[in-house]
């Protein structure tokens, strides 16, 4: 907001230049962000927080100058007319009770029926003024603060709101039926037309300031457009009022309007400054237009707002500060920003401190140090060190989390951070089929594709969700229990803006309850598109003899195992693979990874039907890895030896197999041979269809042998691949010629 120092020096003399006052100010939390123009046409631009409504004014602002530079601050003092000067601002012991209408001056009667939203209301009338333009000075001032001149009338309310803080509003009395003022809630379906020429409907929820038969205004937001100000007005209704800042915030949010009156009534106005305001508009209407006030000023009040005192103790002030501060200028530094402090205790241990009626965001001890810091200046108190406690401690887990981060980066991954919150159709799909009862998992048989449910180790089947009390949506109103559901939206906010090669990683924690206790398993989860695994095969390495998609598709799931076998590769040399994986895979084309008895992961193709309902453009391979599980194992440690003198010799192994065999048996089976001079065995070749009986399928199999002390033999390799062809043929094969 803008703010003229030409006009704060209206209130507290200054031996400072404007550059000083600004880095003063900013100093003690009152943030000038710019200076613009020059002499009287200075303005700050100053970001002043939310909880400082009583410094969004000149005169609140003029207060803290004076407090920095233990300056007097003068008061403003209303000049009117002396037989109608208003009584003290503090109301009477009658005035508290609330008077009646007919109690009340007879110049204009007053009803709030809402008296706990509006503890405070109070108006004057001003009779046979006139309505021009007003003057120079008042309308340069608004000028230099964006606010358009409009009229002497209104100008007075905008003029006072930015000079003292306080909103008001004047009305043709004129245009006012019934000649009264009724406070009250708005009735369902009303309707009233704003200054800004909007026709607004009301509801019971609204708070709106009636004539004898229609809303005229809604209360601390806007005025009503059929009792503004015109240049026919002769009679006018100052009001001033304290609304409660709940309501007002509410009103303003539903009908999406926001206004300078409204930005600080739901911050808190000052409750003592309703006449105050009242008397100002009042002087400046009756300078620039005449007129005469009649009667007194009419002030309804049902109840003060006095602050509670607060109770500081100077030890406490010494302990948060970190300085002796002495108790006399703790005293000095509170006063001049006008709290009133009574000494307490032995040698003033202690102050029972009086909040003035504009600082409402004081309310704790907390509070009033924070004032004492701010106005002696932070830069004032030495630089301490805290206390040593021990240097930063590693998590035990921190080095398998980095070597992970690492491995995964170094594969083209990159890192990525979901939202901790899913839908329960989420919590539903990808809990390992979770049913609202307990975990269950979907799983595939063999390789037919059917897919069946039953209990698995994955997410453990006592496993509950756990529900948020109050969810910004449905679509987040759970804990992930799996970290699938933000990796698949991730990806598919990727491939939404044609960034068709994604590949992410996020290691995170899950949520769930565990006989009745609350669980966070930690997991790693890999996401990458279609084309993205494909763009980072070889161009020679299909291995699939086979033409068509079927072939690629299976040769990209191999490229993604590729992946998780290289980040896994710190944990064991060995891996085993089989099928039961998670009913959100493709059911030939996921596998699950087991290392020794534990299970600790499972990957690949996300489930066609996943994918159209998810409309992800392209399909997607995902791996998701049991962290917890790889904690318990460690990483192995890495033992390098020579490469070999002599030279390896390969043998290949054709053979027919059923579609029940997997290659991790034949490995199993082979490597059970305990043949030592074994170094490698893969599948070069698969083939389906042709000649080969349905349901059965064609491998290659290439084996590597080599010693590390001699030149392999013939009849050695006779021998081995002997045993090779026994074994496999045991297993089910049958040797092709």
């Amino acid at each position: 907001m803008k703010l003229s120092p030409h006009w704060i020096r209206d209130y507290v003399d200054l031996t400072v230049d404007d550059r000083r006052l600004a880095e003063d100010l900013t100093d003690v939390g009152l943030g000038v962000e710019g200076i613009e123009g020059t002499g009287a046409d200075t303005v700050f631009e100053m970001e002043i927080g939310t909880n400082r409504p009583d410094a969004m004014n000149h005169y609140g602002v003029a207060r803290e100058a004076a407090a920095i530079y233990d300056a007097p601050l003068k008061s403003i003092d209303p000049n009117l007319p002396a037989a109608a000067k208003a009584a003290p601002s503090s109301a009477s012991d009658a005035a508290l009770k609330g008077r009646s209408s007919t109690e009340r001056d007879a110049a204009f009667p007053i009803t709030v029926e809402e008296p706990s939203l509006c503890p405070r209301f109070s108006a004057r009338v001003i009779r046979n003024t006139h309505i021009k333009a007003s003057p120079e000075k008042i309308a340069r001032r608004l000028q230099l603060l964006d606010q358009r001149p409009i009229s002497n009338a209104v100008d007075a309310t905008n003029y006072v709101l930015w000079q003292i803080g306080k909103p008001t509003h004047v009305f043709d009395m004129d245009l006012l039926e019934g000649g009264k003022i009724v406070v009250r809630r708005a009735r369902d379906g009303e309707m009233l037309k704003t200054l800004d020429g909007v026709e607004r409907k009301l509801t019971s929820e609204d708070l709106v300031v009636c004539d004898a038969k229609k809303p005229v205004g809604l209360a601390g937001v806007m005025g009503g457009y059929d009792t503004m100000i015109t240049e026919k007005t002769r009679n006018i209704l100052i009001e001033s009022a304290w609304w409660d800042p709940g309501i007002i915030r509410k009103m303003s949010r539903r009908h999406a309007l926001h206004t300078d009156a409204s930005h600080r009534f739901e911050r808190g106005a000052d409750f003592e400054s309703t006449v105050l305001s009242c008397d100002l508009v009042a002087q400046m209407i009756l300078e620039s237009g005449g007129g005469e006030l009649v009667g007194d000023v009419v002030d309804f009040v049902s109840r003060k707002m006095d602050q509670a005192p607060v109770v500081l103790h100077v030890s406490e002030v010494r302990r948060i500060l970190g300085s002796n501060l002495d108790a006399g200028l703790i005293f000095s530094l509170l006063k001049r920003l006008g709290f009133t402090l009574i000494p307490e205790g032995q040698e003033n241990a202690q102050f029972r401190v009086h909040i003035p009626s504009w600082r409402l965001d004081v309310e704790r001890e907390i509070d009033v140090i924070e004032e004492i810091a701010r106005l002696h200046g932070y830069n004032k108190f030495p630089n301490t060190l805290p206390a040593y406690s021990g240097a930063v401690v590693e998590l035990p887990h921190a080095p398998i989390d980095r070597t992970l981060r690492q491995r995964a980066l170094a594969l083209g991954y990159n890192e990525a951070i979901s939202l901790t919150f899913i839908s329960h159709a989420d919590a539903e799909r990808f809990e390992s089929g979770y049913t609202g009862t307990s975990a269950v998992k979907a799983t595939h048989d063999g390789g037919g594709g059917t897919a069946r449910l039953e209990a698995g180790p994955f997410h453990s089947s006592a496993a509950r969700v756990l529900e948020l009390e109050n969810p910004l949506s449905e679509e987040a109103s759970v804990m992930r229990t799996s970290l699938l559901p933000g990796m698949l939206d991730m990806l598919a906010w990727n491939l939404n803006r044609d960034v068709s090669d994604a590949r992410l990683f996020e290691m995170g924690s899950v949520y769930e309850l565990s006989g009745g206790e609350r669980i966070e398993p930690r997991w790693m989860c890999l996401g990458a598109t279609l084309s993205s695994v494909r763009g980072s095969l070889p161009v020679s390495g299909v291995l699939d003899v086979s033409k068509g998609e079927q072939a690629a598709a299976a040769e990209t799931f191999r490229g993604f195992k590729g992946d998780v076998e290289s980040l896994l590769a710190p944990f064991a040399s060995h891996l085993r693979f089989d099928r039961k994986t998670a009913g959100y895979f493709h059911p030939e084309r996921s596998t699950r990874v087991m290392i020794d008895a534990a299970e600790v992961a499972q990957f690949g193709q996300i489930h066609p039907e996943v994918v159209a309902a998810r409309k992800l453009r392209q399909d997607v391979f995902i791996a998701e890895i049991d962290l917890k599980q790889l904690y318990q194992l460690g990483m192995r440690r890495t033992n390098f030896r020579p490469l070999g003198k002599y030279p390896a010799v390969e043998r290949d192994f054709s053979y027919i197999f059923g579609g029940d065999v997997s290659f991790v048996e034949m490995k199993k089976t082979v490597w059970g041979l305990d043949i030592a001079e074994l170094q490698e065995m893969r599948p070069a070749e698969i083939f389906r269809g042709g000649s080969i009986p349905a349901g059965k399928y064609s491998v290659l199999l290439r084996v590597k042998f080599q010693a590390a002390d001699r030149t392999l033999r013939e009849d050695e390799m006779a021998e081995w691949s002997g045993k090779i062809v026994a074994a496999l043929t045991k297993l089910g094969g049958t040797q092709r010629a």
